[in-house]
């Protein structure tokens, strides 16, 4: 059952010592002990819109906004446990091992939240004369080009736009809903003199000092 196979598991995290004969103390060989990802032991909460299946390295989640899955790495691994709740575990202590641990337990949240409540990034236009607006399934901004930019929204993305210049990308899928936002961004990134462009929401533009501030 799940206890037996999490309590194997809290073993194979102890500290391992090694004999060396007595022939050979001129050459001594260190054990490794890598530490826990602190990001990785935390328990995921499953939320009782969420029906999961879980096989071997294999795990998919379903829910009202969609559905997602994700594949092991051989170096951890994913269980239940009897309060409904997901841990994942290193299967060996390595370096690699220990990045893994701190990833997958990110991907794993990311894909029940995603399924059962979403995500989205915002953006915000900053520039006179910029504007955005939604026509169909397009994504239309007036950046100061000589024509508008036209943009199709992803399949499984909503696009909604706010007072014109505040563009929110939603959905389910964290990672696709990044790329869009940065395919947006790339259009017309931050100038760092009078900040003009498109910018996240919450990103610090930094800011330049133009000549003729330096001649003062």
């Amino acid at each position: 059952n799940s206890n037996s196979r999490t309590g194997f598991l809290g073993k194979s995290r102890g500290i391992h010592l090694r004999v060396i004969p007595a022939g050979r103390v001129g050459f001594v060989r260190k054990t490794v002990e890598c530490k826990e990802s602190r990001i990785g032991k935390k328990p995921i909460e499953v939320p009782s819109n969420v029906t999961l299946t879980l096989e071997e390295q294999f795990v998919k989640a379903k829910g009202p906004l969609g559905e997602l899955s994700l594949n092991y790495p051989t170096e951890v691994k994913v269980v239940k446990e009897e309060t409904g709740k997901l841990r994942v575990f290193k299967t060996v202590e390595t370096k690699r091992a220990n990045q893994m641990h701190g990833l997958f337990r990110t991907l794993t949240d990311n894909i029940i939240v995603g399924v059962s409540k979403g995500f989205d990034k915002r953006l915000q236009l900053v520039g006179v004369g910029y504007r955005a607006t939604v026509e169909g399934k397009d994504l239309v901004m007036n950046l100061g080009f000589s024509h508008p930019v036209r943009m199709a929204v992803p399949e499984g993305l909503q696009v909604k736009v706010e007072e014109n210049t505040r563009i929110i990308v939603s959905g389910y899928d964290k990672s696709e809903i990044g790329q869009f936002a940065a395919t947006i961004k790339k259009w017309r990134p931050p100038e760092p003199y009078k900040g003009k462009g498109i910018r996240y929401q919450d990103e610090i533009v930094r800011r330049k000092e133009g000549k003729a501030g330096k001649k003062k």
